[in-house]
């Protein structure tokens, strides 16, 4: 969306917040989220590949808070993440970072420049934690256009493992990975804890007119929050037939569940989930194999990460180490889908 000469990617609504200064960059309209369960109508206020984006010819700023948490807020130039010294952790105290692109990204050869997803004079401000609140833009800036950025854009939708929970960085997570690598754009509608592929999230997708090819990551959130195994094949079919119709021409993949201790460990899966690991991957296998639209796509999440160790300690999410093994093998095989 575009406000203030600066455009706010992967944001849906600026959202004026009770007590606090600033409006909160929202990556649901408000109308999507109270349609959704609780859990997530708070994690789509959180910030998960949002940016900042502008271009200028001199020295911008933004200034930015996290009332209620911490937000992680990286500058980039184009593709080039910044020197880790100009990274920020911003907190209840508004913070104003100037920014311009390093003169030496500017003078890069024409052709290796134009081979670039993003321009270098594209200034992007990615942040990733709790919810961001902007309160100023000041400069001479103005947003990008059509060709500073990638003519693609990935829609990723999945559990924590999509929003990027224990990922050190916004740019770690393996959404941000994967369109790195096939040069695309990212929005970003992972939702910690809260991914029950629901029908307003399957429309909200279907509507959208921004995305190219779709990621569908579901759902161990299910799993652990007491879904039948038919509950979940139900939902996973309303989702994939949703989108797909929707978007016959577009790729959307499948991902069924990335390894978790119930993998790992020696023990019995845990007595209060009525569904199963296995259960739900094959589930998901069937509803692909059963669909009559040839743009949807099943990749195995245990091809993806297949070593125990791209895990952290809780052998639910991801390390960046496991983030990366991610991003390279889904890149692949969304490259191979032409």
């Amino acid at each position: 969306m575009r406000h203030a000469e600066v455009d706010l990617h992967n944001v849906a609504e600026l959202t004026e917040t009770d007590g606090a200064k600033g409006r909160r960059l929202d990556r649901l309209p408000a109308s999507v989220r109270a349609e959704v369960n609780e859990n997530a109508r708070e994690m789509y206020t959180w910030a998960a590949g949002t940016e900042i984006r502008w271009v200028a010819d001199s020295p911008a700023s933004v200034t930015l808070s996290c009332p209620t948490g911490e937000c992680e807020a990286v500058p980039h130039y184009g593709s080039f993440a910044a020197d880790p010294e100009e990274w920020v952790t911003l907190d209840s105290k508004p913070t104003t970072l100037e920014l311009e692109t390093p003169p030496g990204l500017l003078d890069v050869d024409d052709d290796r420049r134009a081979a670039m997803p993003f321009d270098p004079r594209v200034v992007r401000v990615r942040l990733q934690g709790q919810p961001a609140h902007i309160h100023d833009i000041s400069g001479p800036v103005r947003p990008p256009s059509e060709r500073d950025l990638p003519d693609r854009t990935l829609l990723a939708y999945g559990t924590s493992i999509t929003q990027g929970l224990l990922a050190s960085r916004g740019h770690a997570t393996y959404a941000a990975q994967t369109a790195r690598r096939i040069g695309t754009d990212l929005v970003n509608l992972g939702t910690s804890g809260s991914a029950h592929c629901e029908a307003a999230i399957a429309d909200h997708i279907a509507g959208r007119k921004d995305w190219d090819l779709a990621v569908l990551s579901v759902s161990v959130n299910m799993l652990a929050n007491g879904f039948t195994t038919a509950e979940f094949r139900e939902r996973a079919m309303t989702l994939v037939e949703t989108v797909a119709d929707a978007h016959p021409d577009s790729p959307v993949a499948c991902i069924t569940l990335f390894p978790l201790f119930t993998d790992i460990r020696s023990e019995p899966e845990p007595e209060e989930w009525p569904g199963k690991t296995e259960a739900y991957r094959r589930a998901l296998r069937e509803v692909v194999a059963e669909t009559d639209h040839e743009n949807v796509h099943l990749f195995e999440g245990p091809a993806l990460l297949p070593d125990a160790v791209g895990l952290s300690p809780d052998l639910v999410h991801p390390s960046d180490h496991g983030m990366a093994q991610i991003g390279e093998r889904l890149a692949a095989r969304l490259d191979s889908l032409g």
